[in-house]
């Protein structure tokens, strides 16, 4: 009887790693950020320095919703092209997943790219940015807090607008989502 147990508590061990084998945004971020081909950098939301910018309330609203960004860039060379493709590829699967849901689309003179969040319409955790350039590499944001509405997303950017924020305290990551 123990024996039969064991086995049927074993086989659904199996079953549930089975169902859970694609890599979660989280767990790729962790396993990419000592991998040389990309930059990683965790960023407070503090870093905006929105603090001498004059904001709607809704503005406020949004920035006090941030708690933090993750950026993950892969930097693309000559060298490492397989690697950019592969690993392009493995980003794109992950945000198929059911848990994110599509806010827009992104086409510019600089590539593509998609935005899109998880959580309830309403109560947004998790916003991810993702865009592509067929010669600089890919570049991933996480924009991670509080109950964010999706209506004010496009006044988050606003506001950072207003604030000329430069780029200062990415250091790296900066310089590559710039050129």
């Amino acid at each position: 009887m123990k024996n039969i147990i064991k086995g049927i508590v074993l086989a659904g061990m199996v079953l549930f790693a089975s169902c859970s084998s694609q890599q979660s945004l989280q767990e790729y971020y962790v396993d990419n950020s000592e991998n040389p081909n990309f930059i990683a950098i965790d960023v407070p939301a503090s870093i905006l320095k929105m603090d001498a910018v004059e904001l709607t309330s809704t503005q406020e609203e949004a920035i006090e919703s941030l708690r933090k960004f993750n950026l993950l860039a892969f930097k693309k060379t000559a060298d490492n092209a397989a690697e950019y493709k592969v690993e392009k590829t493995k980003v794109k699967e992950i945000l198929k997943g059911e848990d994110f849901v599509e806010l827009m689309k992104i086409n510019s003179q600089y590539g593509k790219g998609v935005i899109k969040y998880i959580g309830d319409e309403d109560a947004i955790d998790e916003v991810i940015i993702y865009g592509d350039s067929k010669d600089k590499g890919f570049a991933l944001v996480r924009v991670l807090g509080k109950d964010m509405n999706p209506a004010h997303i496009v006044q988050l950017m606003q506001a950072i607008q207003k604030s000329d924020y430069d780029g200062a305290g990415l250091g790296e990551i900066g310089e590559f989502l710039k050129g």
